[in-house]
């Protein structure tokens, strides 16, 4: 994207059409902000005090308790309390975002983990309303996390990839469909354990990002009434229309799963005068990938996509 990780990272917020890093460093601040607020209010005596704020934030399955909280259907996909719950959701958000950024960009990402997000929790309410084996602890139970949006997108990444490639330690290669497969079944045979709301909310956000991608290349963007409100607060904090400069240079050999079709040159040319390519192009050529594949795009489209993807 623009530099290195913790750069990105630093200044999340700085750029537009950013949102893994966006989303990650929202993870984060919020993990923090708790993890704060938990010792200081425990070691002050208000332990109590902390369980009952963090439960204003946390997804209940009773629909009763969800009409006096409904913010916590949002809320809830930013929350996490272990060390490890947290690391491991933000390198899976990380690893396989990269790839639905690098393919559908920015803001379809975005779409991804809100809209899986919301689904797990619908898809959580659903069973634990309806199935009987949840029956006695509907009224109690209440989850947190950023897994089934962070589920959306690996799953999503895998349907629209599948041959993506990770190498795994101790394992090697491995594509990425079988990545999210055995997740997917992992959860499925827990979803009936300690954690079963968290792993219900798993496949719900699962099915989402397999159907977003699925609609997506039919022509239907499911997320486009979360893009919406993205773009509203941005032109709102920005008070300006989206637009990218784009100058034309040679660009480097594309390495991991980058942009293919770019060459490398030690020749070098004078680069033309910038020009200025709208959000709407953009969307433009990133519907034209959905729907056809990368390969289907021209050779200016490429280069306008890879300048936008390095600003």
């Amino acid at each position: 994207m623009y530099g290195s990780f913790w750069e990105n990272l630093r200044n999340a917020f700085r750029h537009r059409d950013n949102s893994l890093y966006k989303l990650i460093a929202i993870n984060l601040i919020v993990f923090f902000a708790l993890l704060i607020s938990r010792v200081i209010l425990t070691i002050s005596g208000l332990g109590e005090l902390y369980r009952e704020g963090l439960s204003f934030l946390m997804m209940p399955a009773s629909l009763e308790k969800l009409m006096w909280q409904p913010w916590s259907v949002f809320s809830y996909m930013f929350l996490h309390e272990g060390v490890f719950h947290i690391l491991f959701n933000m390198l899976f958000l990380y690893w396989f975002g990269m790839i639905i950024h690098q393919y559908l960009g920015s803001r379809k990402l975005a779409n991804l983990y809100i809209l899986g997000g919301l689904f797990g929790a619908i898809f959580y309410l659903l069973i634990y309303n309806l199935a009987p084996y949840f029956s006695s602890s509907v009224d109690t139970s209440m989850m947190l996390g950023a897994s089934a949006g962070v589920f959306a997108v690996v799953v999503g990444a895998a349907t629209l990839t599948p041959n993506t490639t990770f190498f795994l330690i101790l394992i090697g290669p491995v594509k990425i469909v079988y990545i999210a497969a055995f997740y997917v079944i992992l959860s499925f045979a827990n979803s009936i354990g300690a954690n079963a709301g968290g792993e219900i909310a798993h496949l719900g956000g699962a099915l989402l990002g397999y159907l977003y991608i699925v609609q997506l290349r039919k022509g239907t963007d499911w997320g486009k009434p979360v893009q919406k409100v993205g773009i509203f607060f941005e032109n709102l904090f920005s008070g300006r229309q989206s637009k990218v400069k784009v100058s034309y240079r040679k660009a480097k050999t594309s390495t991991g799963g980058g942009f293919a079709g770019f060459g490398s040159s030690s020749k070098t040319s004078p680069a033309p005068k910038s020009t200025e390519t709208t959000q709407e192009e953009i969307d433009k050529i990133l519907d034209k990938i959905a729907e056809k594949g990368y390969d289907a795009l021209s050779k200016e489209e490429k280069r306008k996509l890879f300048e936008f993807s390095k600003k």
